[in-house]
């Protein structure tokens, strides 16, 4: 019931991972994502396990296929998941139980992965990363947004979206973007408002926060 994106941008070392779904709080449970490590999404009947456990692999240098089977060997109820892994690399594998409701697949391009289950057909993803790719150059989550919204465009879930997520982490081991729309009669039109609102007023002030190599900050930060 839901599709995702997960991405590793190629100028900054950016994971970012945006997703929309039919079921409320998608941002919650389907986001995993690690500076320099890579990114999780966790979907279908979720295992949030699938995400804290995957990126402890990433962490432990394994590449994400090795780490995928890793990952299938552990859940029980694997035919009813999905979830796909991108490493510190940008290689990229997923999953797609035999249980998932269909339109059940995913696409595998350059450095990013997008998966759905219960989709209106493939054609979502095609246009997904269609769009995906066509953003090249801009900043991750720009793309992610771009991707999202061409999904949905096409027709996204059957049953139509009632939530959506953009997350990214950079260099910090807090994230750059983390925007949630946990419940919306038009999510992925929220997403945009909010990607715009967040651009102006949030990533500038989190770009001046502490960090670990200066954990003052910049002078004049705004409180929040």
């Amino acid at each position: 019931m839901t599709f995702s994106i997960v991405a590793r941008c190629p100028e900054t070392g950016q994971f970012g991972i945006a997703a929309t779904t039919g079921v409320p709080a998608v941002g919650k449970l389907l986001t995993h994502a690690a500076a320099g490590v890579g990114a999780v999404a966790t979907q279908a009947r979720v295992n949030p396990y699938l995400g804290i456990d995957g990126l402890a692999c990433l962490r432990d240098g394994m590449p994400a296929r090795e780490a995928r089977n890793r990952l299938i060997g552990m859940d029980p109820a694997i035919q009813d998941r999905q979830f796909a892994i991108i490493d510190r690399h940008g290689d990229t594998a997923v999953w797609t139980g035999d249980d998932c409701l269909d339109w059940a697949g995913s696409i595998e391009g350059e450095g990013y992965s997008l998966q759905g289950n219960r989709l209106v057909g493939e054609n979502v993803l095609v246009d997904a990363a269609g769009a995906y790719d066509s953003a090249a150059g801009q900043p991750l989550a720009d793309r992610l947004l771009a991707a999202v919204v061409a999904g949905d465009l096409a027709g996204g879930d059957r049953k139509g979206e009632r939530s959506a997520t953009i997350y990214v982490v950079d260099t910090e081991e807090y994230p750059l973007w983390d925007i949630r729309i946990d419940e919306h009669e038009a999510p992925v039109r929220e997403l945009q408002r909010l990607h715009a609102l967040f651009a102006r007023e949030v990533i500038p002030e989190i770009r001046r926060m502490p960090t670990r190599e200066n954990m003052a900050g910049e002078a004049g930060e705004d409180p929040i």
